[in-house]
């Protein structure tokens, strides 16, 4: 009987240990680092931002990221300050492969974000709430961008549907190198959402460079521009808007429904989505928000 409480003993002892790794790995992230602005900001809004310790160059939203040191961004992440803080978790994009390969070669668990539509961003900010341990808030933020989105698509289901162009950028002054939505992403579901088709609907990219030409033949009805910041004042703001008065030749130009609209909600995939939507919706569909 000694002998065979003996045996036990190590057996034992291995499943406390594998136990306590098992636990160690479920435990939710305490430690957390975010390249992603819009992660970043799902982390604040599900409740998960004590537990943020660096962010992005790029990140501004919400305001308490703003004191938080800054470890490189998409392009240009300073692995070395990553390592030297010790998360727990990194949240990182899909594409950053060199970065991903060298914190999971030390251990550091990796939160691989991707690009998507509407429901990756869902999708996305319940993984967030598994990952941080804050199910509950990513559950709230989830239901509330879906209500707000559905109540969108109900007010506007009755009215027709315009064929837009949705820009999300250019030179300034000017219509060389715009950028559009394509048919894939959450811009071209934002568009869906807000009462509208989007005119390039048809190409299976996020996003188009759109020609002088490729405007004429798109022949879009309504044209949203979505700018990051605040408006320019005056002179500066009048000139923008001239730029598309160049095309009178598209339908959209001829019956002033282009639309210059500015926050810097409007192109983060990120807890504020549904904003953008409204937003959206207003400028296609005014009558129905009066």
């Amino acid at each position: 009987m000694a002998a065979r409480a003996k045996r036990l003993i190590p057996v034992a002892a291995v499943a406390c240990a594998w136990a306590a790794v098992l636990a160690a790995q479920q435990a939710p992230a305490r430690r957390i680092i975010s390249l992603v602005p819009a992660l970043t900001e799902a982390l604040y809004a599900i409740g998960a931002g004590p537990s943020v310790v660096a962010v992005s160059s790029y990140d501004d939203y919400p305001p308490e990221v703003k004191t938080l040191p800054r470890v490189g961004a998409l392009l240009d992440p300073d692995t070395e300050r990553i390592l030297s803080m010790r998360p727990d978790l990194v949240l990182a994009y899909g594409t950053q492969d060199a970065l991903k390969a060298q914190l999971q070669r030390t251990g550091i668990p990796v939160f691989d974000y991707r690009h998507g539509g509407l429901a990756d961003i869902t999708a996305t900010i319940r993984r967030l709430g598994v990952e941080t341990g804050h199910v509950s808030g990513a559950n709230r933020v989830v239901l509330e961008i879906e209500r707000r989105i559905a109540e969108v698509r109900a007010r506007v289901a009755e009215r027709p549907r315009p064929r837009v162009l949705l820009v999300f950028g250019r030179e300034p002054l000017s219509l060389r190198n715009v950028y559009a939505s394509g048919g894939q992403g959450f811009l071209h579901d934002l568009i869906d959402a807000a009462g509208g088709t989007n005119v390039f609907g048809d190409v299976r990219r996020e996003s188009v460079q759109v020609s002088t030409e490729m405007l004429l033949s798109r022949a879009p009805e309504a044209i949203i521009e979505l700018r990051v910041g605040a408006p320019p004042a005056g002179e500066q703001a009048r000139r923008e808007r001239e730029a598309w008065q160049r095309l009178p030749g598209v339908p959209a130009v001829r019956s002033q429904r282009v639309f210059i609209l500015h926050g810097d909600h409007l192109l983060v995939p990120g807890p504020r989505v549904a904003l953008a939507a409204e937003d959206v919706a207003r400028a296609l569909h005014p009558e129905v928000f009066r």
